[in-house]
């Protein structure tokens, strides 16, 4: 699979509007960045062409009801890494699975509706897993930064 081009300064202007307003349409960029709504289109159409950027939709964590957020550190053995994080990636409170290298081999982030479902989630779910011999938790107790409008679009 080939990189996506470099974007340009107009392209990453675009993003940046959206970004702010995910709602803007082609002429309402156009008019901010003194260019066509053509243009805009063009450009739109060329970075998702790409799969440089996707427009889409992003709740908040508690319009979804979720109010807990852990992280958790998973040491795998037995099983393959890639094979354990994606039956861990299936279930839908995962947010992410990413391999690591260091103190565990998978680390996740879990969105939950309340502590009560904690214990549960971590030793039930989680540990039901084959090849998930170790799992380490720690509850999210502010969220000081989350980026979410960088995110990998290729296959995984």
């Amino acid at each position: 699979m080939a990189a996506p081009p470099a974007l340009d300064a107009l392209d990453n202007s675009i993003i940046d509007i959206l970004r702010t307003n995910g709602r803007a349409t082609n002429q309402d960029i156009a008019q901010q960045l003194s260019v066509t709504a053509a243009t805009v289109s063009a450009r739109l159409q060329k970075m998702e062409d790409a799969r440089a950027m996707r427009v889409v939709a992003v709740t908040d964590f508690a319009a979804r009801g979720y109010n807990v957020i852990i992280a958790v550190g998973v040491r795998v053995q037995g099983r393959g890494i890639q094979e354990v994080g994606r039956d861990l990636a299936k279930f839908p409170e995962v947010l992410s699975v990413n391999a690591m290298n260091g103190g565990y081999d998978l680390e996740l982030m879990v969105a939950l509706h309340d502590f009560s479902e904690v214990q549960e989630f971590l030793y039930d779910h989680i540990s039901g897993i084959d090849g998930v011999a170790q799992i380490d938790s720690g509850v999210a107790v502010d969220i000081v930064k989350y980026e979410f409008n960088v995110v990998p679009l290729g296959p995984t």
